[in-house]
C-alpha cells in the first residue's frame, strides 16, 4: 500500500513490518526516513545490518535470497537493505524480488503470533515510472509491504522546508520583507540540491545561538570564502569596470562558483538601482531611500555616483536581460542569448558594467 512519507513516524509506532520500500529521488529525504528505520530496528535489538546494491546487469541475486532461505535457522535478527538505484532490476531482479515477498510471507505465516520478524527487509528506489509501477514484481510489493513514497520539495516549497528546517534547530529568519529577501537568497543558492540547503542549515546551528537570524548571517554562512568574490564582481559592475569584470568571472568559473548564485547577485544589484531611480523619481530624497535599502559603505557610493545617469527605461531593460538569463541559468533557451550559462552572465554583466559606465 501506498503512503506518504510522513506516515513512517506513526508507521512504527505501531509495530515493525517485515518488509519496508521507500522511493524518491530526493537522496536526502530517502536517507533521513531510511536512517529513522534503521534506529527504530536498532532499538528493538536489530544489531546486524547487511547492504546489497544492485548495480548493472550481473548482480548476484541469489546472495540475497540466500539471506532470506536461512530465516527461522538463526535468531540473531537482522537489518537487510536491497538498494536499486535505477528502479530497474530486471529480469532475474524481478523474478528475486517477487520470491522473496513470498518467503517473507510465507515465514510471518508460519511465525505468527510472535512480536518481531528475525529479519527486516528495506528496498529503496528511485521515483518510479507508470511502467514499473505496473509491473508484477512493484504490485508484489504493494501487495506485501507498506510504500513510502518521498515526494520532491520544488521551489515553490523550499521556503517553506527551510523555515521548519530551522525551527527544528530553535533559529528563525528576521519577520517581514527582510526575512522573506533572506530566504530568496537561501533558496537561489541551493535549488536543486536538498543536501546543500540540509548543510546550509546545519552551518547555522553552528555559527549562531538560538533565536532570529538576520540577512547578513546567512549569506556569511551560506557563502564560502570563494564567494564573496561575487560580492566584489557586484563592485566592478557598479563601477562600469569591463576588463575587472571580465576578470572576476574568469576566476569565479575555474572556483567552481554556482552560476545562480552569480545571477543572484548581478539580479539583486539591479532591482535595487530600479527602486531607487524609482523612488527618487517619485521625489524622494536620495540619502533617504538608499537608508530605507539599507545601503550603505562601499555600495552607497557607487550608487550615488551612478543613479543621476541611469534611466529607468535602462534599468527596465536590464531586468528584462535578469529574466532571461535566469532561464538560460537553468538550462532553457533564450532567444540572442548564449546557451551556455558563463556566457550569457558575461553578457549581462556587460551590459550592467557599460550602463554603469560614466565614461560611455
Amino acid at each position: 500500500m501506498t503512503q506518504p512519507s510522513t506516515e513512517l513516524t506513526p508507521h512504527l509506532k505501531r509495530g515493525l513490518a517485515p518488509l519496508y520500500v521507500i522511493e524518491g529521488d530526493e537522496s536526502l529525504l530517502v536517507q533521513e526516513m531510511s536512517d529513522e528505520l534503521r534506529s527504530r530496528t536498532l532499538q528493538l535489538g536489530y544489531s546486524e545490518r547487511q547492504v546489497f546494491t544492485v548495480m548493472g546487469a550481473h548482480f548476484d541475486w541469489s546472495s540475497v535470497l540466500a539471506e532470506f532461505q536461512s530465516m527461522g535457522l538463526f535468531a540473531d535478527k537482522q537489518l537487510i537493505e536491497l538498494r536499486i538505484p535505477s528502479g530497474k532490476p530486471g529480469k532475474e531482479g524481478a523474478q528475486a524480488i517477487e520470491q522473496l515477498v513470498l518467503l517473507m510471507q510465507s515465514f510471518q505465516e508460519q511465525n505468527q503470533g510472535t512480536d518481531l520478524p528475525d529479519k527486516v527487509l528495506l528496498i529503496t528506489l528511485p521515483r518510479l515510472d507508470k511502467s514499473s509501477k505496473s509491473s508484477a514484481w512493484h504490485q508484489s510489493l504493494e501487495a506485501a509491504a507498506p510504500i513510502f513514497v518521498v515526494q520532491n520539495i520544488d521551489r515553490s516549497a523550499l521556503s517553506n522546508w527551510i523555515v521548519q528546517r530551522l525551527a527544528a534547530q530553535d533559529q528563525r529568519v528576521s519577520a517581514g520583507a527582510q526575512g522573506t529577501q533572506t530566504l530568496q537568497f537561501f533558496v537561489s543558492c541551493v535549488e536543486g540540491n536538498l543536501l546543500a540547503a540540509h548543510q546550509e542549515i546545519q552551518k547555522l546551528a553552528l555559527l549562531y545561538p538560538p533565536g532570529e537570524l538576520d540577512f547578513e548571517q546567512v549569506q556569511k554562512a551560506v557563502l564560502n570564502v570563494s564567494r564573496f568574490d561575487v560580492f566584489k564582481l557586484s563592485e566592478a559592475v557598479l563601477s562600469g569596470q569591463v576588463t575587472r569584470v571580465q576578470r572576476m568571472l574568469d576566476g569565479l568559473q575555474a572556483e567552481g562558483e554556482a552560476a545562480v548564485l552569480v545571477h543572484f547577485a548581478m539580479t539583486e544589484d539591479i532591482r535595487l538601482l530600479y527602486k531607487i531611480k524609482s523612488s527618487v523619481m517619485a521625489g524622494k530624497a536620495l540619502p533617504m531611500v538608499l537608508k530605507e535599502h539599507r545601503v550603505w559603505g562601499a555600495k552607497e557610493k557607487l550608487i550615488e555616483r551612478v543613479i543621476g545617469h541611469l534611466s529607468i527605461h535602462v534599468l527596465e531593460k536590464l531586468l528584462q536581460a535578469c529574466h532571461r538569463v535566469d532561464g538560460v541559468v537553468k538550462g532553457l533557451k533564450a532567444p540572442n542569448w548564449p546557451e551556455n550559462s558563463w556566457m550569457a552572465l558575461q553578457q549581462l554583466a556587460f551590459l550592467c558594467a557599460k550602463s554603469c559606465s560614466l565614461s560611455k
